[in-house]
């Protein structure tokens, strides 16, 4: 058996309990606000965050930090989780990033031995807990970008709504797109971090205000 591949599909499943169903990453906002209606627009929403938005920059700073804690390097672990969490570019993104983050950890700990990253961001604390498990970096920012994409979708399936065929056909239309995000953060550093998915960053201010809610973000 693969055991990296196990964990990782365990960490990212959205069976745990990191609580990554409640947030739509300014999706929520988008879709009312008329952005997102079907699954064309879905796909090309969903596909700026990864390779212009926040799923590059994740990525980024997911194989840093993997780097960081394979290297024992706390010094700059830290570094790159404090940037991570100075590049939320709102107050939901940075709740999202700050309690998936502690979640994540505390869960991660007591049921497969990792230590606790519980004030890191999300990526950082994932990337730290693979490198400690000893599983690839490569394998780890792939699933990750997989699992970004996937709850994203979600999101649609239900707020569109979309069918679950129509939400898996997205995925599946997405796989080269995060296959190649993912080939890019491995060879990036944190220089090379940017993102020029405005309208992804204005939904998630929008929707810190807005009137009927279903997600936290």
């Amino acid at each position: 058996m693969d055991e990296g591949l196990y964990k990782l599909t365990s960490w990212l499943s959205p069976a745990y309990p990191v609580g990554a169903y409640t947030y739509s990453h300014g999706l929520e906002w988008a879709i009312h606000a008329g952005d997102v209606g079907d699954a064309s627009t879905a796909e090309s929403w969903i596909a700026a965050c990864l390779e212009h938005g926040a799923g590059r920059s994740d990525a980024i700073l997911l194989v840093q930090a993997h780097g960081a804690a394979s290297a024992g390097d706390s010094t700059y672990l830290r570094e790159v989780s404090e940037l991570a969490f100075a590049l939320a570019p709102s107050s939901e993104r940075l709740l999202e990033t700050k309690a998936q983050g502690a979640a994540f950890s505390e869960v991660t700990q007591t049921a497969w031995g990792a230590d606790a990253w519980t004030r890191s961001p999300y990526t950082v604390a994932l990337g730290a807990a693979a490198a400690q498990h000893g599983i690839p970096a490569k394998q780890t920012v792939e699933m990750f970008l997989h699992a970004y994409a996937s709850n994203l979708v979600s999101a649609c399936v239900r707020l569109v709504p979309l069918g679950q065929s129509e939400g898996q056909q997205i995925i599946a239309h997405l796989m080269p797109l995060v296959e190649m995000v993912s080939a890019e953060a491995l060879t990036s550093d944190l220089d090379d971090l940017g993102s020029i998915a405005i309208r992804a960053d204005i939904a998630s201010m929008k929707h810190e205000t807005q009137d009927v809610r279903l997600f936290r973000s």
